[in-house]
């Protein structure tokens, strides 16, 4: 393994506070499935999965034991916490994952999923280094962004907000926006992207011409595939 490589697993450690018995689970936590194919390495896809679940089940938890009952505010939650760009904006401002992703050489990171998959991973491989534990995962991850949740989120997914608000100041008429999805993963690893987006006026004709290659990056759910598409779509808007 080359010694950046070593140095970028030593310092990672220093920042997360936690010594891996096992540095083989960071090493593939951090390893993109580019990489992994190219070098016929492990990557994160399956830590990836399972962090996913440790993530959700420590934090929904945390918000049940202080008083979260409503299923539908629970609901919000488990969105909030599937949204790429939620977890990608906690990758880099409270590890800054981006200067240890494994990647392939011309590889790009911005725009993609990829670090919200590496935060995700990064939570499986400690709570598989740990013997399963929960609260280490807990102390050493969830409670680094946890008290800061409410700014995170309203940075984040308020996306359809915001253009709705800018469409709303320039033609003084609340549009209508529909889009479509399509599903290119599996029914248990879905895949979703948003494309083919529309902005209606109440009359159901098109208010704003759109490019036609406008499209979501791929997500793991309908709505944040949307979010994203929304903040593609703004961009889009404020550079005519």
């Amino acid at each position: 393994m080359l010694k950046n490589e070593n140095d970028k697993l030593k310092e990672l450690q220093e920042r997360l506070e936690y010594k891996f018995k096992n540095e083989d689970l960071l090493r593939n936590a951090l390893t993109t499935p580019q990489l992994g194919k190219q070098l016929d390495i492990l990557d994160y896809n399956a830590l990836e999965l399972l962090g996913d679940a440790c993530i959700k089940l420590i934090f929904i938890s945390k918000k049940i034991k202080e008083g979260l009952i409503d299923p539908g505010e629970i609901t919000i939650t488990k969105q909030c916490l599937e949204n790429d760009e939620t977890l990608s904006k906690i990758s880099n401002d409270y590890f800054n994952l981006k200067k240890f992703v494994l990647k392939s050489e011309n590889q790009v990171i911005e725009g993609t999923r990829i670090l919200a998959d590496v935060f995700e991973a990064i939570c499986g491989a400690i709570f598989l280094d740990s013997d399963s534990n929960l609260n280490l995962v807990e102390e050493k991850v969830i409670n680094r962004f946890y008290d800061d949740w409410d700014v995170i989120i309203n940075e984040t997914i308020l996306n359809k907000s915001k253009l709705l608000e800018y469409i709303q100041k320039r033609h003084r008429i609340t549009p209508v926006i529909k889009t479509d999805f399509l599903n290119k993963g599996s029914d248990h690893a879905p895949k979703w992207i948003a494309k083919n987006p529309k902005i209606l006026d109440r009359n159901n004709k098109i208010l704003i011409p759109l490019k036609k290659d406008i499209k979501s990056e791929e997500c793991k759910s309908k709505k944040e595939a949307e979010q994203d598409l929304y903040l593609k779509i703004l961009k889009y808007l404020k550079k005519k």
